[in-house]
This record gives structure tokens, C-alpha cells and sequence, in this order.
């Protein structure tokens, strides 16, 4: 395209368009990237071009977006890998203008114009103008001139701390007699807005620099998992800095239908996450898979990185197949993190899913004392994960800000969507169920009661023993600064049979909440425990031990069932492997032991992804009519996919990774996959074998090259259909 009325034919061809007196077409989308002219006259044709020597011609926008440049490191946005400056709003960032000469404030009328969304509208905030001032307002949009050398204008640019977050177009826009006169679109000046826990005025603020680095720029964490008394770690890659992860947070948003002035509130973009990170209702990332079946998808325990699966997403734009609650977990971090919204995952272990709110667990048991599958509605799950987001809430009482509980585990509908919070923890503690958003089913989680009830051959229920202390166990998040676990239990209840615990309780009552009337119950005089061996592996025998204590001055005697049960971690069983019937006397004051063997064979074949067995014991002695019943979870420990590193560490080297694994079994296992995370991020590593023999070991070596400085995870999982859970991690510290 030629320059108008020029006699120069060297002149530099300005990046200039003109657009009469409208602000912009109405019917500009992203998707017409060139929807603006190069040339257009207000009140003319490009036959006859005005003649506008003397005014400025736009050469050049530079956003300065390079990470060492000083846009992203004032912003904390260096780590994004992104070739677009990435801003965090309410904090001033500068740009630098290139004109045909230099700049006179006193002549030229220039401005910024920031535009996001199909239909740009300024009453709507996403077409907005930043004039040239002569001081900054702090929490308005303004621009200020920095310096002028030549024909460079710097300006020093200030957005507010509640603005939209997402891409906007930018455009530098010039009055002229004829009309005003715009850059050309380019894509490499788009500027991305995230939300700013730096600024004191953003509802995400965060005062500690510790938590900041740790809930916003930490891009590695662990996951917590198993049983409160066996409690499994392992890591996972939350890549939010990733190349393309900031538009994939930004299509999920798009794939919402959010609306775009919505998109500044971490409250809103918080629910809209937590309803599209699963696929149900909207064709959200991951289809959750709770089967042990996983054809034609990943099964949950394969992954290790959210990268894989939101870039995955992002391309296909179709739901990833499987997910489970860590994975539904971790990716939900990894999109509030990159969005800029202070995030951790957190574990309750024994975790209630109360279909009905009543603070009630109910297990349905047979007269034998077995569990009625079909009939047991509610679980307890070993263990479940969710995050925390932190921001104030302008729409609860002054004091409930902080951290708030969000859940993207498809379990129940809110508002008729599967989502679920935030809610504020301080109010879950409290009781105050009443709070938005589903504060009775997260207060259920954490304190509900676990009741036992016995179905008659009438038909009729009757109600057995009732445990309140089986909920709600241990909730775990990552410690600040470390891979430690943070236990932050207390922050979402109060201690169990404490004054405050009971008035939570009634509170929450009070506010809706049902609860079970405790029913009179019979003379405990007799009690009975489960003990197992700590730490049994996968594929090996063991002993199940029964103590029976009689704790009164007279004989007793009882009709023990013991049910052993492969159960997935929700608490859902899958197949029974043990149903044994003791009859026992125990004399007054003492003990009465007895043992059950398991053996591998029994289980081995029908374990599902994390090697979980439970055992229900119930018992009816004779003599005063009293019911027993405990359990036990027993998750079998599952060897370590060992890593090792041959090399020496440095920057520009190549190492080799060493991969190997021992199958426990007296069973070959058969087409295992190789999952490597961390060699790239963007993409992981597959290698596959057809089989591995009994108590075989597998062998493997990768090279790589070591590109970046600091510490490198490397993160790996084995998987086949008859194990599941095998992984292994390597920390390098690159110097």
C-alpha cells in the first residue's frame, strides 16, 4: 500500500489507517483481523486523499513485552512464555510510539485504544480510549507522557485495579481536520490484562510475598492423596506460564459465553472456571471417569502436568478424556494461577458426599452385617481435592474474604450447572451456610456424622451405630516455600466436641441444614478394632486382626462378619474378596484376637487405579442386644517409578534419565505406558512396552538437553490396566 501525497519515494510507510469520526465499525470480531481499512476518508474517497502534511504518522508501536524488559518484570509476568506484553491491572506499564516526527503536546491530540470482544463498546468497558494527561489517576485508565527523544513517545500507561481481564486490541489513535487517524492492526501489540495480587485495590490482593510467590508464580506443586494415615505425595506440573496456557484460560471463558464486563470479578470468573474445567453441562476440559474403564482416553493416575491436557482442549475444542477430582484439581489451579488469581489445591481426607445435606452419612447394611451397595447412597471418599482462591468478597458481610473453596469435581448441580463455591472457608467454619455459593454441601464434607442402618426383611430400617468423628479427618494443602504439607484443618472447623464446634453446628442447622435426631442408644460395653500390617505392598498377603475387647464384669458373646471389599477411592465398592463369619466368647475384662489371612490372589485381579481395599466389620452380641461396626481402608503401597540422572547438571548439558520399576506381581503386567512430564513442558514423552514378566524389572534411558537454569522436576507415571498410581519424580538443580 502507497503513502498519500508524498514526494519522498524513500519516506518510511507509516503503520496508519484512517476511520472518520466512528470509534470503530460495530461489526469488527476477532476473527476479522483486517475488519479495519487501510484506508478510510470521513466525508471523502481514497480518490481524493486530504492533504495532512504536518500531522503525525504513526511508524511504530513498541509494548516493550520482552521478559527482560521492564513491562514484565514490574508486573511479575518475565515467566510467560509469550511474545505479547502481559500486564497485571491497576499498575502503570509503558509503551513507546515511533511518529514521522516528534511529538507536540501542544498540537498533536493522540490517544490509546484498548478494544476486547466482537462488538467493542465504551459504556461496557471494552472499547476504551486513554487520553494523554497531565498526571495519573490512580484506579482510572490514563496516560501519561513519559519522555519524548526524537520521534519516539514513551508514555507511561495506568488501567484500573477492577478492569476486564483478557486480550485487548490496541491501536494509537490521531485527530485530523478529516477524522482520526489509527495504527494498523497488529497482533504483536495485543495486550493481555490478569488480575494483580501486587495491588492493594485488586479483590485478589495478597499482602504476603511468601504466598505470592508460592499461590501465584510457583508453576510446580504436590498433591496429596490415599488415606489420612498413610498419606501419599506426589507432583504435578501446573505449567501456567506455558506457551498458549493464557489463551487456553481465556477460550474457556469464551466457551462459557462469559460475559466480557464480568470478567474483572475473581468471584464470577471463579464460578465459571469451577463449572467449565468438567465436561458436563457445557462441554467443559475433562470428562470425568470414576469406572476403573479407560478406552480411548488417559486414565486420571497417567496424568502428570495440566499443560497436556488444557493445550489439548484448546486445540481440539473438545472435552479430554479422563479426569478425576486431583486432575479436575490441578488444572483449575493452573487456570486461576495464570489468570493471575492467588490459587492452591487443597485434600480432605474422608470426605463426605452427602447427596442430601443433612450432615448424615447413611450406610445401608443387610442383617448379615454386608453393605447394600444399591441401597448406600451417600460415601465417604478416602480422600477429595478442591482448591482455594483468595480475594475479597464484596458481595458477603465485612470478614469473610480470604480463602474460598471452589470444586470443579462434577458431584452435585448448583443452580443447575455441576460447579460448586466459592464459598468462604471462614464461613464454612462458622456455620454460616446461608452464604453464597454452596456452603451446605462443603460444610457436609468436612462434618458430617457417618450413620449405620440396618435394613430389616421387612423392609424397615434401623438405626445402628453412628460415628461423628469419621469426616473431615485432615485437610492438607502444600506448605509455603517447600513440598511440606500445611495442615489447615482448623481453618475450616473448629475442634471436635468443642463449645465452638457445637454452635458452628447449630448454626448451620439453623440456617437449613438437616440433621439425624440421635436416637437412645444401647450399653457399649464391648468394642472391636481392625488392625493391619503399615506400609502392605501390592501384590503380597496379609493379615487382617481382629481385637474384641469385653469391658464389662460378664461373659459375652458375639456374631462377628467381617466383608472385605475392592472399593474405588470414593468409597464405592467395586467387588467383594473376603466375606468370613466368626463367632467368638470373650470372658469378662479381657481381649479376644483373632486373625484373617488375604491373599494376593484374592485381589490382585480386580484392583482399580489406587490399590484400595476396605473391610467392614459388624457385630451383635447375644447378651444385651448391642450392634458394632467399624471399618478399615487399607491402600496397598505401590512401588516407586525410580529416576536417576547420569551427567553432570549444567546449563547447555545433556544428561541421561534413567527409568526403572519392578513389577510386584507374580503376574506379568501388559502394555504399559511411559509417561514423561517435565523434558518439555508443552508436551510429554511417551514410550511404550507390551509386557513386563512376573517380579520382572523394566529398564529405560532418555536423553535431554538441559535449557533452562534453576530448579527442573521431571515427573513420571507408569501405567497399564492392572496397575495404575506407578509414578516417580527427579529434581535438577540447573546451574
Amino acid at each position: 500500500m502507497s503513502e498519500p501525497s508524498t514526494n519522498n519515494p524513500n519516506r518510511r510507510k507509516p503503520l496508519t489507517s484512517y476511520i472518520g469520526r466512528q470509534a470503530i465499525p460495530s461489526n469488527y470480531s476477532n476473527a476479522e483481523e483486517n475488519a479495519i481499512p487501510d484506508f478510510q476518508y470521513f466525508g471523502m474517497t481514497p480518490r481524493t486523499p486530504p492533504n495532512l502534511q504536518g500531522f503525525l504518522e504513526i511508524w511504530g508501536v513498541d509494548m516493550h513485552p520482552n521478559p527482560d524488559d521492564i513491562n514484565k518484570k514490574q508486573h511479575h509476568t518475565e515467566l510467560y512464555n509469550s511474545n505479547n506484553l502481559i500486564v497485571r491491572r491497576g499498575q502503570p506499564f509503558q509503551i513507546t510510539v515511533t511518529t514521522n516526527r516528534p511529538y507536540k503536546a501542544e498540537k498533536d491530540k493522540l490517544w490509546i485504544e484498548l478494544l476486547i470482544g466482537r462488538y467493542p463498546n465504551i459504556t461496557k468497558g471494552t472499547y476504551i480510549p486513554i487520553y494523554i494527561q497531565e498526571e495519573l489517576e490512580r484506579g482510572k485508565w490514563g496516560a501519561k507522557v513519559k519522555s519524548v527523544l526524537g520521534n519516539n513517545l514513551s508514555l507511561t500507561v495506568l488501567s484500573p485495579p477492577d478492569c476486564i481481564v483478557g486480550r485487548f486490541r490496541v491501536y494509537v489513535a490521531i485527530m485530523t481536520p478529516v477524522g482520526i487517524r489509527r495504527s494498523v492492526r497488529d497482533k504483536t501489540t495485543d495486550i493481555y490484562f490478569i488480575f494483580n495480587p501486587w495491588c492493594e485495590e485488586d479483590a485478589v490482593y495478597l499482602s504476603d510475598a511468601a504466598e505470592r510467590e508460592e499461590y501465584v508464580l510457583n508453576d510446580v506443586g504436590c498433591i496429596y492423596y490415599g488415606k489420612f494415615e498413610e498419606i501419599t505425595t506426589r507432583s504435578w506440573i501446573f505449567g501456567q506460564f506455558e506457551s498458549n496456557i493464557l489463551d487456553a484460560c481465556i477460550y474457556i471463558m469464551d466457551r462459557a459465553q462469559m460475559p466480557l464486563q464480568t470478567r474483572g470479578c475473581p468471584i464470577k470468573v471463579c464460578r465459571v472456571a469451577s463449572a467449565m474445567i468438567n465436561s458436563k453441562d457445557d462441554d467443559g476440559v475433562l470428562v470425568g471417569n470414576w469406572s476403573g474403564q479407560y478406552e480411548n482416553g488417559v486414565a486420571p493416575t497417567a496424568w502428570n502436568s495440566s499443560v497436556e491436557i488444557l493445550l489439548k482442549y484448546f486445540e481440539t475444542k473438545w472435552p479430554v478424556c479422563y479426569g478425576q477430582c486431583w486432575v479436575f484439581a490441578a488444572v483449575l489451579n493452573t487456570v486461576l494461577r495464570c489468570l493471575g488469581l492467588p490459587a492452591r489445591v487443597v485434600t480432605n481426607f474422608s470426605s463426605a458426599h452427602d447427596n442430601d445435606a443433612n450432615l448424615s452419612t447413611d450406610i445401608i447394611l443387610d442383617p448379615d452385617g454386608n453393605k447394600l451397595v444399591e441401597l448406600t447412597k451417600d460415601s465417604i471418599w478416602n480422600y477429595h481435592c478442591w482448591n482455594e482462591a483468595w480475594m475479597t468478597r464484596s458481595d458477603l458481610p465485612p470478614g469473610y474474604g480470604g480463602w474460598q473453596a471452589v470444586d470443579a469435581t462434577p458431584q452435585e448441580t448448583s443452580e443447575g450447572m455441576y460447579r460448586c463455591g466459592p464459598v468462604s472457608v471462614k464461613a464454612i467454619k462458622q456455620g454460616k451456610v446461608f452464604l453464597p455459593f454452596d456452603g451446605p454441601f462443603v460444610y457436609a464434607e468436612v462434618n458430617s456424622d457417618v450413620v449405620y442402618w440396618t435394613k430389616q426383611k421387612d423392609g424397615s430400617l434401623t438405626k445402628g451405630d453412628v460415628k461423628t468423628d469419621e469426616v473431615g479427618k485432615l485437610i492438607l494443602t502444600k506448605e509455603v516455600g517447600s513440598d511440606m504439607r500445611k495442615n489447615i484443618t482448623d481453618l475450616y472447623k473448629y475442634p471436635e466436641g468443642s463449645q465452638e464446634e457445637r454452635l458452628a453446628q447449630d448454626t448451620a442447622i439453623q440456617y437449613g441444614i438437616k440433621k439425624e435426631e440421635v436416637v437412645a442408644e444401647l450399653p457399649k460395653d464391648v468394642s472391636v478394632d481392625i488392625e493391619v500390617a503399615k506400609n502392605v505392598v501390592v501384590g503380597t498377603d496379609f493379615k487382617i486382626s481382629l481385637k474384641i475387647r469385653n469391658n464389662s464384669n460378664a461373659r459375652r458373646n458375639l456374631k462377628i462378619q467381617l466383608s472385605g471389599y475392592v472399593v474405588f477411592y470414593t468409597g464405592v465398592p467395586k467387588v467383594q474378596v473376603t466375606d468370613e463369619t466368626i463367632e467368638v466368647e470373650v470372658e469378662p475384662n479381657q481381649v479376644h484376637q483373632t486373625t484373617v489371612q488375604i491373599k494376593s490372589e484374592d485381589y490382585e485381579d480386580e484392583l482399580v487405579e489406587q490399590s484400595t481395599l476396605e473391610f467392614l466389620v459388624t457385630g451383635h452380641v447375644v447378651e444385651t442386644g448391642q450392634n458394632l461396626v467399624t471399618q478399615k481402608v487399607v491402600t496397598l503401597q505401590i512401588p516407586k517409578l525410580d529416576i536417576t540422572v547420569e551427567g553432570e547438571v549444567a546449563f547447555g548439558n545433556e544428561v541421561t534419565l534413567t527409568f526403572q520399576f519392578t513389577n510386584p506381581f507374580q503376574k506379568p503386567l501388559e502394555y504399559l505406558v511411559l509417561r514423561i512430564d517435565g523434558l518439555d513442558y508443552l508436551k510429554p514423552k511417551l514410550k511404550l512396552f507390551s509386557i513386563l514378566p512376573e517380579n520382572g524389572t523394566l529398564i529405560t534411558k532418555e536423553s535431554v538437553v538441559l535449557k533452562k537454569y534453576g530448579q527442573w522436576k521431571v515427573i513420571a507415571s507408569l501405567d497399564c490396566t492392572a496397575l495404575r498410581q506407578v509414578v516417580g519424580e527427579l529434581q535438577l538443580n540447573v546451574q
